[in-house]
């Protein structure tokens, strides 16, 4: 291999998962390399006996058509996949739609949801799975979520003309209604069918979307909750992995899974969708003093109901006990921490109400599984 490794970067920068991706990687060159990169604007097809005659020692890609050609090349390439059943042997970066679909539909239960529905675009297999496993969790808790299916006719997929069945659709949904989209450009549409159906949202209808592609996110009216993917190390622990690939170092086969780490909340979904007031005070105080020491006594006392039957609402409308959701949403806020802030871990103990550090990471594995340093590591790579 040359002194400076060069690779190749067929990864979209239309979007922000690729944005993200392509942002790991260079970071790991930064800190790893340097590396020489060959990113093509143009039409592949014309680059070919450029990037022949210019020799990449490696390369990370997605799975086009075109793209596929380079594998002509025969050196260490990992692609990135929107379904892991089109691999070629090759190491592969793929979502994790069961956690997305999870997560999904988690948090529009949390706001109170008895009511859903899920868009997204029929011939894409990372959509269709996404659907599959937020409708599958639903189930579970007991839920029918409504799934928006298109037109058999390419012309009625067009924009213009969707938009109207979209919006015929969400009419027909039961109030109040939680809806995922597939990915961020999704829910945008889904927001644009609310206005030509009339409908209010986040009132009678909320919408999350997959990816927390600001610029989109931002760009919608009123701005759309997003789940936040963990791209971007995904995009280090590839170019990682690449690395010693290009040094012939042995590897284990392996598959770089891209997860959610959270949920940004914006006002596409920044409601409660419960009718019962009780609930709405004990939830709305619970928000209000994550980074302070209540207990369950505590959140009883603002509400008229005994604890017994706060204990029995809470259950039956939100799925969690009342301690349960207090964790909840106190672990949420700290794990917003991590990814969101440059904060160390000793001034977010601080913002709490924890004795001291060791108190807090055990408190965020009992409900995370993994440490402060380890979470903040695994979603903040680089």
């Amino acid at each position: 291999m040359n002194n400076i490794p060069k690779v190749v970067l067929l990864v979209e920068t239309s979007r922000s998962f690729g944005r993200q991706i392509l942002s790991g990687v260079v970071k790991y060159s930064r800190f790893q390399g340097p590396w020489a990169f060959y990113k093509e604007p143009r039409d592949l097809e014309s680059a070919l006996p450029h990037l022949k005659n210019w020799k990449p020692d490696g390369i990370i890609m997605r799975n086009t058509k075109s793209a596929m050609k380079l594998l002509d090349f025969k050196i260490p390439t990992i692609l990135v996949l929107h379904d892991k059943e089109e691999r070629s042997g090759l190491p592969i970066v793929i979502t994790d739609d069961e956690s997305i679909g999870k997560t999904a539909a988690g948090h529009l239960i949390s706001r109170g949801f008895k009511n859903f529905g899920y868009c997204g675009f029929d011939s894409l297999p990372w959509s269709v799975r996404r659907c599959e496993f937020f409708s599958k969790y639903l189930n579970d808790k007991g839920f029918s979520p409504a799934v928006f299916r298109q037109s058999s006719c390419s012309v009625n997929r067009e924009w213009e003309k969707e938009q109207l069945y979209m919006a015929k659709w969400l009419k027909e949904l039961p109030k109040p209604a939680g809806i995922m989209a597939c990915n961020d450009d999704r829910g945008q549409h889904v927001l644009e069918a609310c206005k030509i159906a009339k409908m209010n949202v986040p009132d009678e209808v909320s919408v999350i979307g997959v990816d927390n592609d600001s610029l989109i996110c931002d760009l919608c009216d009123p701005p759309l909750s997003s789940i936040a993917l963990n791209a971007e190390s995904a995009g280090y622990s590839a170019a990682e992995l690449l690395d010693k690939l290009m040094r012939r170092e042995r590897t284990k086969k392996q598959n770089i899974v891209v997860t959610p780490t959270h949920v940004v909340c914006r006002q596409s979904t920044d409601i409660l969708a419960v009718e019962d007031p009780e609930v709405v005070k004990a939830i709305r105080f619970i928000r209000q003093n994550a980074k302070s020491k209540i207990l369950v006594s505590d959140v009883v006392e603002k509400t008229n109901l005994s604890r017994r039957s706060l204990e029995v609402r809470f259950k039956k409308i939100i799925h969690r006990s009342i301690k349960e959701e207090m964790r909840k949403l106190r672990t949420d806020l700290i794990e917003q921490m991590l990814i969101e802030t440059n904060l160390t871990i000793a001034e977010i103990t601080a913002s709490f109400d924890f004795t001291d550090q060791e108190h807090i990471s055990r408190y965020f594995k009992k409900e995370k599984s993994v440490g402060l340093r380890e979470f903040r590591k695994l979603y903040r790579r680089c």
